[in-house]
């Protein structure tokens, strides 16, 4: 068994990849043509996204991200040697900032944002970094 990708269920497909191209720096790997079904390069786990539409199609009942409602009980963790820098530049290119960059007790760089369907996001540096 391994982890192949994360799907995350938007609105908008096209605009989620274009907010995590320039939040996060990511590059898009596959955008379906019909605009329901996108892939992000992150090394070795793509992160993906399927309309909400798709998730009905798929038998599943979901109550729908949005930035007006309380986040989905799961985050999506971004790791970066410069996690201030990239901190910084998501909250620049449209994150909302939950939780400012902070040195954790182990030793670890951690902040927190929302996307813009409200997904909360995490930047931090490696572990033991």
């Amino acid at each position: 068994m391994r982890f192949g990708y994360t799907i995350l269920y938007v609105p908008d497909v096209p605009a989620a990849v274009a907010f995590y191209e320039a939040a996060f720096g990511l590059h898009c790997r596959f955008l379906h043509e019909s605009g329901m079904y996108a892939e992000l390069e992150t090394g070795m786990t793509a992160l993906a996204f399927a309309h909400e539409s798709m998730a009905t199609a798929n038998g599943l009942t979901i109550d729908n991200a949005t930035p007006t409602k309380l986040a989905p009980p799961m985050e999506i963790a971004f790791v970066t040697d410069a996690p201030d820098a990239a901190y910084a530049h998501a909250v620049k290119h449209g994150a909302s900032v939950i939780r400012p960059m902070e040195e954790k007790p182990w030793g670890q760089r951690v902040g927190h944002v929302r996307d813009l369907n409200g997904i909360v996001v995490e930047i931090c540096s490696p572990m033991g970094g």
